[in-house]
């Protein structure tokens, strides 16, 4: 299916809900050939799609009430840890971009570099490991404008892979569409990470 089909059908329902969302909202199944379902994060594999709300709750939901097959019309497993997978799936998605943006030399890693980005107004995103010390947070947090965006989520491990570099603390990625692309994919993120409200 070209991309541009499914532009006008931004609205699906979500087979664990029945409730209707926008794409944005939901996580897209596809039906492999041996009959699993498949994440399809970025909307874009072939084949008839059914959709879970873009959280852990409602995917564990999905699996463990079997609503794949009454999805897809069609014995459909899915892996006891699918919930899981989709959650590593959505944040290593999201480090590409970090990835991304270092290679267009738009994302620097290291407290001189990012103090430096920060303070000539340079940054869109603030990244702190999760063990990164208060101090040094504020310490950075405090030069930048206020619609600069801070993200700490993630921890020093993934950072360093993303960043082909060890011990990253602190990091920044400069204005334009991949900070943009980076921060839906944390907002995804913390949507699908949330506990449902009661």
């Amino acid at each position: 299916m070209e991309a541009g089909l499914d532009e006008h059908l931004t609205e699906r329902m979500c087979i664990v809900t029945r409730a209707v969302h926008d794409e944005d909202g939901l996580i897209r199944f596809v039906r492999s050939p041996d009959g699993y379902a498949v994440p399809d994060l970025q909307r874009k594999l072939p084949g008839r799609g059914v959709w879970v709300t873009l959280s852990r709750e409602r995917v564990s939901d999905a699996v463990r009430k079997n609503l794949f097959s009454r999805g897809f019309s069609a014995e459909t497993k899915a892996a006891p840890e699918l919930a899981e997978t989709i959650g590593e799936l959505l944040r290593k998605l999201a480090l590409s971009y970090f990835s991304l943006a270092k290679k267009a030399g738009l994302a620097v890693a290291g407290n001189s570099k990012v103090e430096d980005m920060v303070s000539k107004n340079l940054a869109q995103i603030i990244i702190h490991a999760v063990e990164a010390a208060p101090d040094g947070r504020r310490k950075i947090d405090k030069l930048a404008a206020p619609d600069v965006k801070v993200i700490n989520i993630f921890h020093v491990d993934e950072l360093d892979l993303a960043f082909g570099r060890s011990n990253v603390i602190h990091a920044a990625v400069g204005r334009g569409r991949l900070a943009e692309k980076l921060l839906l994919a944390v907002q995804r993120i913390e949507r699908y990470d949330a506990p449902l409200s009661a």
